[in-house]
């Protein structure tokens, strides 16, 4: 006779996915964190008998003890998995959790540098060839708003320094064109001839490491934290921030949205609205300090 209470069923559960799935101690650990969750918060109603209005009122709790969306989605793919496992194995008729989701989870503002922040970070004055490398690398990001793998990526062939363009392979493997400012073709105008010294004969990367190679994005990323630190910057420094700075700073210079979304490469304009909250926390700031009637009666 198979078991019927709901910490058996857990058990069983539990085995099956160390056994049949071969899934991690710690994996199999986090399942049953989660799985007894659920058994805590239905209480006396047996399993056979939740209904998805009970699953909600679960979920409403503990959003109300704190748990955020993205950890919610974990436990609700956790719960639905327990019970696809019970519908073929035990004869439950139902998977009360299908089509339940998470509360959303809230955007996090990306953090961008400020126009003098990035100044300093381009003023690399050295002159040896990672030096210069590194100067037209971290000009190009910041000038065409990059992603990391889309820098990574680049190919000599890429860039087209008469029409100040940069051809982009981005998610989904869509291609598109970016302008690329005065600075970093200067930088790069200063870079390629050094390239040609360093990379390998048959390597087309754009950026290329000591060793000839193409730059990983780690490589990259070090090298950035490298300047941030030696040029003084108090912030620490990601990769995707000077993508961030990018987007804000256009965006509060020329207010075109649509025009920052094409450049950045998003599908939907509601990821590039994003910036469009840095835009009002920089007036807001602004605002706070200079109009007569934000400031506060002493």
């Amino acid at each position: 006779m198979k078991p019927e209470t709901a910490q058996q069923l857990l058990r069983c559960y539990l085995e099956h996915l160390s056994h049949e799935r071969r899934l991690s101690p710690h994996t199999v650990e986090n399942y049953a964190r989660d799985v007894s969750a659920l058994l805590e918060l239905a209480g006396a109603t047996p399993l056979r008998e939740l209904q998805p209005h009970h699953v909600r009122r679960c979920v409403a709790q503990l959003h109300a003890r704190g748990l955020d969306g993205r950890t919610l989605a974990r436990m609700l793919s956790a719960w639905r998995g327990f019970f696809n496992y019970l519908a073929r194995d035990h004869g439950h008729a139902q998977n009360p959790v299908l089509g339940i989701r998470a509360p959303k989870v809230a955007r996090k503002l990306p953090r961008a540098l400020s126009p003098d922040e990035t100044v300093r970070l381009m003023e690399i004055g050295e002159t040896h060839a990672l030096a210069v490398r590194d100067k037209a690398m971290l000009e190009l990001f910041y000038s065409s708003g990059l992603r990391l793998s889309e820098l990574t990526g680049l190919a000599l062939g890429d860039v087209d320094v008469r029409d100040a363009t940069v051809r982009v392979t981005g998610k989904g493997a869509k291609t598109r064109v970016v302008p690329v400012g005065s600075h970093a073709l200067a930088a790069l105008e200063v870079w390629l001839p050094q390239r040609s010294g360093l990379a390998r004969a048959e390597e087309t990367a754009l950026f290329v490491g000591k060793d000839g190679g193409r730059m990983s994005a780690r490589a990259v990323q070090a090298r950035l934290k490298h300047w941030a630190v030696k040029l003084g910057l108090a912030a620490k420094v990601h990769p995707h921030a000077l993508r961030h700075s990018f987007a804000s700073h256009l965006l509060q210079s020329s207010g075109d949205l649509r025009a920052v979304q094409e450049m950045l490469g998003h599908a939907s304009i509601s990821t590039t609205q994003i910036y469009t909250h840095l835009d009002f926390q920089h007036l807001a700031k602004a605002y706070d300090a200079a109009h007569p009637r934000a400031k506060r009666k002493s």
